[in-house]
């Protein structure tokens, strides 16, 4: 093993991760307040996941939480030595340094890793992102602002925006939908909007059917167009 690359004999599947060649898992490279939130919350769901950090504070302050490597992601040969092309996902997020996201990018796409997800911090970090081949480019500032926005606008407790528009969000229901089923308040067809399930205080949540009735007190989730769920949720 180069001296570049340091395996954290601590963490509890860190050398057996990166050496498994059973190509599952995901690489997250980085451990920022982004990629190690990442890599946590995917160790504590138990999924095979391998950081790579090259900073060796953020080493020592990760060591013994999340399966990690000391090592320079810049340099494709430590990449190749970790054992990252046996991983069919990897995670950049190296954001504030663009050269490095750019190179870090560049050779996962150069080992052939069939996903790839980077953080960007602006748009045109992010259209270079996409050119040289990353698959998905996240860029959670602009994200978690324009979800704070929606948020702040209207009765909307939750907002996800999935892909081309289409939305999912949870809601209280207005006021001209309580009481009735959703059949009788015919969303679909007024609003262009779809009521995927309602979740009743002290209730498991179910799923909508043209029978279930819609109380004051009720969660809405709702699918559709954001344009057409923000004009829904402003009913009063």
């Amino acid at each position: 093993m180069a001296d570049s690359t340091r395996f954290d004999r601590g963490s509890r599947s860190a050398g057996a991760t990166a050496r498994s060649g059973k190509d599952s898992g995901v690489l997250v490279i980085g451990l920022g307040r982004f990629g190690s939130s990442i890599a946590s919350t995917l160790d504590g769901l138990g999924q095979d996941v391998l950081a790579v950090e090259r900073s060796p504070e953020l080493v020592a302050q990760w060591s013994g939480r999340v399966p990690l490597v000391e090592a320079d992601a810049t340099n494709p040969e430590a990449l190749d030595q970790l054992g990252a092309r046996d991983f069919p996902v990897a995670v950049v997020g190296v954001g504030s340094y663009l050269e490095a996201s750019v190179l870090i990018t560049g050779n996962l796409v150069d080992l052939g890793t069939p996903q790839i997800w980077a953080k960007a911090i602006s748009n045109e970090h992010a259209r270079i992102l996409q050119r040289i081949g990353a698959h998905h480019v996240v860029l959670p500032e602009a994200d978690a602002g324009a979800r704070v926005a929606h948020l702040v606008s209207g009765k909307m407790l939750d907002y996800i925006e999935v892909e081309d528009g289409f939305t999912i969000v949870k809601m209280r229901p207005p006021r001209e939908t309580q009481g009735f089923t959703i059949a009788q308040t015919k969303i679909r067809e007024r609003y262009g909007v779809t009521v995927v399930g309602v979740k009743s205080p002290g209730q498991d949540f179910v799923y909508a059917e043209p029978d279930t009735r819609i109380s004051p007190d009720d969660l809405l989730v709702v699918s559709g167009h954001a344009d057409l769920l923000e004009r829904f949720a402003a009913r009063p």
